[in-house]
């Protein structure tokens, strides 16, 4: 195994944490929007969904550009 494919492997397994912290986000907004929150309770959870969206987007980001990375220089 050359670092290479280290590095596709580990921007693949990068992108999947990433892509389910995006599942997370979605998945908490749904379920909020659906019991009824009250505005500011639903502020509240909004502002932490924001963070560990970026944080998510962030972490697909550089995963994916990894794995293209590792593709191009592997060969």
């Amino acid at each position: 195994m050359s670092v290479f494919d280290v590095l596709i492997w580990g921007g693949a397994v990068l992108t999947a944490a990433g892509l389910a912290g995006i599942i997370w986000c979605i998945w908490t907004v749904y379920s909020g929007k659906r019991t009824g929150l009250d505005e500011a309770a639903f502020r509240d959870r909004m502002q932490r969904v924001v963070m560990v969206n970026m944080a998510a987007l962030i972490a697909s980001v550089l995963g994916l550009m990894s794995v293209v990375i590792g593709i191009m220089l592997g060969g």
